[in-house]
């Protein structure tokens, strides 16, 4: 059985979060140990008697293969804390959820991401401050994180978009269940061009209760958060809140003492988080200024240890296969398919025959 069945499965029991799911692991030794876990087992991770009862009914009727299949068909990537591609910058955040449903793709690119987010009742203003920041951050190579929602949200994500630039929404409901059903259009472009993501399980409707928790998701994929305009009791301070204890750097928009929409971004920045006059207030407090140079560096330098090392040895003067397996200690069908993937990649290219230099 894919472990990864065991993961989706676990989602889909009430009761069993982050936390519960970990001291389970740690109980058992794994995820599939963790499915079939006894019940002393799940006495040492601290399962209380409900949650206890709740797991084996859930043991009794969840079908592993059925649920797996089912994002196969939706063309739905999951990813897991086992994942090398589970995002770094969520991974390390308290209550981390341990599936990820991407429907798109997450890169490395997304690495470099800043969260834009704001009321679902956007004044003018907001709009077109929305608009500016998810254009510029777009243009300078960020992702721009948001949660497809009404008003700010979803003007962030079309300005992105508009740029040619990535981003990401994060959803409180299945990837499948797109909510607000005016956004389902933009859903598909962003999934096209970015990813939609949920910890929810597919066929899981949006319900009042999923938004809040799933802003901790917003924040924690990025490096940044930008409160664009929010009111006293905008869905959005719950996303400047998480911001401050993931230790993210936490961005308002000042607005008129006047509007009521401008007093959660006057209040949060009387409070402490940094007023957002210009986007290099962002990229240069978040040393973003130049991302393509950061990319170029993490590209230049292979994650393949192979590949590391063959580069050692290869500089802007053309280098010959036979010196390279002779400084190396490679065999020569080694170095060919290290330089053929190397090649691909852009990290080298051939300028003779057997004679390639770095790119």
């Amino acid at each position: 059985m894919d472990t990864k069945a065991y993961w989706i499965a676990f989602n889909r029991v009430p009761g069993i979060g982050p936390v519960r799911l970990a001291a389970l692991i740690e109980a058992c030794g794994d995820i599939g140990a963790a499915w079939r876990a006894s019940i002393s087992q799940m006495q040492a991770a601290r399962l209380d008697r409900r949650t206890i009862e709740l797991f084996l009914e859930a043991r009794r009727t969840i079908d592993l293969a059925v649920e797996l299949q089912r994002t196969v068909d939706a063309g739905v990537e999951v990813l897991t804390w086992e994942d090398a591609t589970y995002p770094e910058s969520l991974r390390t955040v308290d209550g981390a959820p341990p599936v990820l449903y991407v429907r798109g793709r997450i890169v490395s690119q997304d690495e470099w991401a800043i969260a834009v987010v704001g009321t679902r009742h956007a004044s003018s203003y907001g709009r077109e401050v929305a608009r500016v920041l998810g254009a510029a951050l777009a243009q300078a190579g960020v992702t721009v994180v948001s949660g497809l929602a009404l008003g700010i949200d979803t003007v962030a994500h079309h300005a992105a978009l508009d740029a040619g630039g990535r981003t990401l929404a994060v959803l409180g409901s299945g990837v499948d269940q797109i909510y607000p059903p005016q956004n389902r259009g933009l859903a598909q472009a962003i999934a096209a061009q970015g990813a939609l993501v949920s910890e929810y399980a597919l066929g899981t409707r949006p319900d009042a209760s999923n938004f809040p928790p799933r802003n901790r998701i917003i924040s924690g994929l990025s490096r940044g958060v930008i409160i664009v305009e929010a009111g006293e009791r905008s869905g959005a301070l719950i996303t400047a809140r998480f911001a401050a204890e993931q230790g993210r750097e936490l961005f308002a928009v000042p607005g008129s003492i006047l509007s009521p929409g401008s007093a959660g971004c006057n209040t949060l920045i009387q409070q402490g988080a940094a007023p957002l006059l210009t986007i290099d207030d962002v990229l240069e407090q978040l040393n973003m200024s130049s991302i393509v140079d950061h990319q170029d560096v993490r590209q230049s330098v292979p994650a393949d240890p192979a590949e590391a090392a063959l580069l050692t040895h290869l500089s802007h003067e053309p280098s010959h296969v036979d010196d390279l397996v002779r400084m190396t200690a490679m065999t020569p069908s080694q170095v060919s398919s290290l330089l053929a993937l190397m090649e691909l990649t852009g990290l080298v290219r051939q300028v003779g025959v057997m004679t390639y230099m770095r790119a």
